[in-house]
């Protein structure tokens, strides 16, 4: 099966036939569809074919975002401005459609107190309801506990 450089198709003809045709055009003959009983060959510029497909696959990498996990650490003990400021920090990586792991470390005496960080990591979860979901549940893991969100 045939097919011109001007997108006429030309029908199924011998090889031989479809290389004059190519030769003549000054251009390649290109196998596209390699199908058993009749294979659909192009008359085109090779090339030029290939420099089309780099570019479409450069602009499909492109136009790609990898989802990146971004950290933010508070402590137990955490103040009112400061958990705000780590809110709003929170807030603009969920924009980007970044998921956000929330570790709280322990130090000392706070290890006493496990449940104060267990309180505050459900205090995020409850702020960012409406924004991000829960992707890992809280888990303590020696002096850190951790949380994943990721955006809705």
């Amino acid at each position: 099966m045939l097919i011109l450089a001007d997108g006429e198709k030309k029908g199924i003809v011998p090889i031989e036939e479809a290389l004059a045709a190519a030769r003549q055009a000054g251009l390649d003959l290109v196998e596209v569809a390699p199908n058993p009983n009749a294979p659909v060959c192009k008359v085109l510029d090779y090339g030029k074919l290939r420099f089309e497909n780099q570019k479409k696959k450069a602009a499909n990498r492109k136009s790609q975002r990898t989802q990146a996990i971004k950290e933010i650490k508070m402590r137990p003990n955490i103040d009112t401005h400061d958990y705000q400021v780590k809110t709003r920090a929170m807030g603009k990586f969920f924009d980007r459609g970044d998921k956000v792991k929330v570790t709280i470390r322990f130090r000392g005496r706070e290890m006493a107190h496990m449940d104060r960080g267990m309180t505050l990591l459900q205090r995020v979860k409850e702020d960012f309801d409406e924004v991000a979901k829960v992707e890992f549940e809280p888990k303590t893991e020696g002096r850190m506990m951790t949380m994943v969100l990721a955006p809705k």
